[in-house]
């Protein structure tokens, strides 16, 4: 495998606890510390759950650090105080260098997958229910909601808008400060959508008010349709939504999701650590599965084996060590690992030169050599 020779003497010792012997071919230390969303989300239930876990089946303490922003939640990982992160699509985001992480004091990470959660829920734009949108092609002319300074929302609903070979140019952009404004704008009939999760207290609101809910179908079998929405935001897929405002298992939307949470690690994290972690998600599944609103996404069924960031290698170890691996997976793992080296080659030469001191110029510049090296390798930069 490629060697990752930068960014781990940071956490080399950080990641590399004493472990503490426990059943069933697990090692994991006595205490074990990761970071997760705030206290309220279900991304924090979820690893209390699995704390609750490790505590009784393997006498390991969790301890949680709970964050309120995507920043708060990576940079211990990047410093090397936790072994692991209970990230939402920021993960990807920093993976790549990008957004929020196209600063000087981030730039691309050398983050890999251990687990996933793909649940009942979905992601996509929800839709007021009295302008006949049913698919994003109806979305033409309409009102579509921008939230000012937050990037994955909107790549998300362009995303949805690219589904239906549609941009921001064919619709009437809303602006908004905030998540939360943008579905009292629906309300207020100032706009016709917010992008959102299905469970969020949002959607629920305005299914309870006159205009009501619908939510875009996304038909898994309209290829063209999905391969525009990928080019946009690649780490979707086609779902089928049980759980949400105005969905159930009796009424289904057929529309999109991705992982959340994603537990993630560093590269050179211990692979006995994330060896034990994965192999607890796998085999104890049973034993956590209804402990917490969301856990049944990390079944192996659930796991997209080809996704947006690689898997750390003792996860790769351990899928094949069950026959869960094959030779295509192994390519499409070797395929990222090659794009994430790239990334970090590609930020370690561009910081050594001479970088504008200006904030703004320099994430530009930073873009602009980034998708230079990608489209070079003849991968696709997704980001400019």
């Amino acid at each position: 495998m490629p060697t990752i020779k930068r960014h781990l003497l940071a956490f080399a010792l950080a990641t590399t606890p004493a472990m503490a012997f426990s059943a069933d071919g697990v090692e994991l230390p006595d205490t074990l510390g990761m970071t997760a969303y705030g206290t309220s989300s279900a991304g924090y239930s979820q690893m209390v759950s699995i704390g609750n876990l490790l505590q009784n089946e393997y006498g390991v303490s969790v301890r949680i650090l709970p964050g309120d922003n995507d920043v708060s939640r990576m940079t211990p990982l990047k410093m090397g105080r936790v072994p692991l992160c209970a990230c939402g699509i920021a993960a990807f985001y920093g993976a790549e260098g990008v957004l929020l992480f196209a600063d000087e004091d981030w730039g691309p990470q050398p983050i890999r997958v251990v687990t996933t959660s793909i649940a009942s829920f979905g992601l996509s734009i929800a839709v007021a229910g009295d302008i006949d949108v049913e698919v994003p092609s109806d979305l033409e002319g309409k009102r579509v909601s921008y939230i000012r300074g937050d990037d994955a929302l909107n790549l998300g609903t362009e995303a949805m808008l690219a589904f239906g070979d549609l941009t921001w140019d064919d619709v009437e952009r809303v602006e908004f400060p905030g998540y939360g404004r943008s579905f009292d704008g629906i309300i207020a009939n100032q706009t016709d959508t917010a992008f959102t999760v299905s469970v969020a207290g949002g959607p629920q609101q305005l299914a309870a008010s006159p205009r009501g809910i619908t939510w875009l179908t996304l038909d898994p079998d309209n290829k063209e349709g999905w391969a525009r929405l990928k080019e946009v935001a690649p780490y979707f897929q086609p779902h089928k939504v049980t759980s949400g405002a105005g969905i159930s298992e009796d009424d289904p939307w057929i529309g999109s999701s991705y992982p959340y949470p994603i537990l993630v690690a560093n590269a050179g994290t211990n692979d006995t650590l994330v060896k034990s972690m994965v192999k607890i998600f796998t085999e104890d599944y049973d034993k956590y599965k209804d402990a917490a609103p969301g856990n049944e996404g990390y079944a192996l069924d659930n796991q997209n084996m080809q996704w947006v960031i690689p898997f750390h290698d003792a996860v790769v170890e351990y899928y094949k060590e069950i026959g869960h691996w094959t030779d295509e997976m192994q390519e499409h793992q070797d395929m990222l690992v090659r794009r994430q080296n790239l990334l970090l080659d590609t930020w370690d030469n561009f910081t050594a030169g001479d970088t504008p001191d200006d904030d703004d110029a320099f994430r530009s510049a930073w873009m602009e050599v980034r998708a230079e090296a990608l489209e070079e390798a003849g991968m696709n930069p997704i980001f400019r």
